[in-house]
């Protein structure tokens, strides 16, 4: 459907947004057509060296506590000065850790909360009961220091499974992060929650809502292996973390639809290895300090919902280009499926395909990976129909060799980022992952891990 007439280079108007159908009656734009029409992200610009601590009054801290053996920082606290109303989404992982568990209980008894705490090193996961009373024992801890509710603090860990947390060594990391908690402290609260990754992960971006004030979110996130999230809302809704903060003001469950809508479009919508961590968390915490009230469905709530897929797809898009060990981003588009979810399950089974990665890896224009994937993906579609392309070069069509030289193929594979569009010729559904390729760097970290 298309709207009657456009304005450009303005934000619309606080109603809803007419849109006419073939009967000529009034109906409304969906989330992703509203987007499409007025293209949300002209609105929004990116906070230079962004991250959790943009937002207004957010603080944060990354300290060196003694959890690693290599002394680098390993727990990070962040912390509200105003009360968050918050929604987090979670590994389906059958073996949730300790912080995990944690955390879905709060979310489901608690209205509010005012912190996070963070460690690397130790992923406190299959350590039962006495696992669980760490987690609460961390909490308690960072909450005494904060001077707030116990109930107000949320955990995390990421690190070695199977290992106790040493709660001595984790006392007096708290300690010294509480004290050293600053508006600056957002990139060393992005160093500390790294374990296999090379580099920090952060960035932010704002908008003008239509009151004309600011609004800003913000966000963190780290993993580089075990990443192929498929994280379940929780709500009343190694290892991928992230922690994403605004200054808007929400409901929990309006931020839980908010959140459910940017992960799906986001961090599960990659892979690195298909391995999916018992530890994948992402939290949002919004504090209200902007005064701007965001709900699904108005044009504020349109503008936030951007502004937060903004930050997850940049940061899920930076998990994978620091892949442990990979050489390659590749984004696998598959398009004209019957289903989205055949689409789903075609791009999945190509971004995980260990033929394809190593042969991405290799620069082998290999293009009969691609297509056994997509076979065996359980998606329906008549090969015949099957075209493929690398980047915008001719691959596949008819389900048959174009013709083009495998040395120009070659050619595209060689580089650091490419796109395989895949077309099934069978409907309109599309999905696309962002995934990497497989190296004898990616074998060599995980045959001798350590943090």
């Amino acid at each position: 459907m298309k709207p009657s007439s456009v304005s450009s280079g303005s934000l619309p108007p606080l109603n809803p947004f007419p849109v006419y159908n073939q009967h000529n009656t009034q109906d409304f734009l969906t989330f992703k057509e509203r987007n499409d029409f007025m293209n949300l992200k002209e609105h929004l610009s990116r906070v230079e060296s962004g991250g959790v601590t943009s937002p207004d009054s957010f603080l944060a801290a990354g300290v060196s506590a003694g959890l690693k053996k290599s002394h680098k920082p390993d727990l990070a606290l962040l912390y509200s000065e105003k009360d968050c109303h918050f929604a987090g989404t979670f590994t389906s992982n059958l073996f949730p850790a300790a912080p995990v568990q944690l955390c879905r209980d709060r979310i489901l008894h608690q209205e509010t909360v005012r912190a996070v705490a963070v460690n690397s090193g130790i992923a406190n996961a299959c350590t039962g009961h006495r696992g669980y009373r760490d987690a609460l024992k961390t909490a308690d801890m960072a909450a005494e220091m904060l001077h707030i509710p116990s109930g107000q603090v949320l955990v995390s860990s990421t690190g070695r499974i199977g290992t106790f947390l040493p709660l001595d060594i984790l006392e007096k990391g708290l300690h010294m992060a509480a004290a050293a908690l600053s508006k600056d402290g957002g990139s060393d609260a992005a160093r500390a929650i790294m374990t296999t990754d090379t580099r920090k992960k952060e960035t932010a971006f704002s908008f003008t809502a239509s009151s004309g004030k600011k609004v800003t979110v913000g966000g963190m996130t780290k993993g580089a292996g075990m990443i192929a999230p498929h994280m379940l809302t929780a709500r009343p809704h190694a290892t991928m973390l992230c922690y994403l903060t605004t200054d808007a003001d929400a409901s929990n469950g309006d931020l839980a639809e908010f959140l459910e809508n940017a992960v799906a479009e986001s961090f599960n919508c990659i892979s690195v290895d298909n391995d999916m961590s018992t530890n994948d968390t992402c939290l949002l915490l919004a504090n209200g300090a902007s005064g701007v009230k965001v709900k699904p469905g108005t044009p504020d709530g349109d503008l936030f919902q951007e502004a937060l897929r903004q930050v997850t797809s940049y940061l899920a898009k930076e998990m994978v280009r620091d892949g442990e060990g990979s050489s390659k981003f590749v984004e696998i588009e598959v398009k004209g499926a019957a289903t989205k979810e055949d689409a789903v399950k075609c791009a999945k089974a190509i971004a995980d395909s260990m033929l394809c990665k190593t042969a991405w890896f290799g620069a082998d224009p290999n293009w009969g990976r691609v297509l056994a994937a997509a076979g065996y993906s359980g998606a329906k579609f008549s090969p015949e129909n099957v075209s493929l392309d690398y980047n915008e070069m001719p691959v596949v069509r008819g389900g048959m060799d174009a013709g083009t030289p495998e040395m120009q193929l070659a050619e595209i594979l060689k580089q650091k980022e490419f796109v395989i569009h895949l077309d099934l010729g069978a409907g309109n559904a599309t999905h696309t992952v962002w995934t990497s390729d497989i190296t004898y760097e990616y074998v060599k970290i995980n045959a001798d891990y350590h943090t």
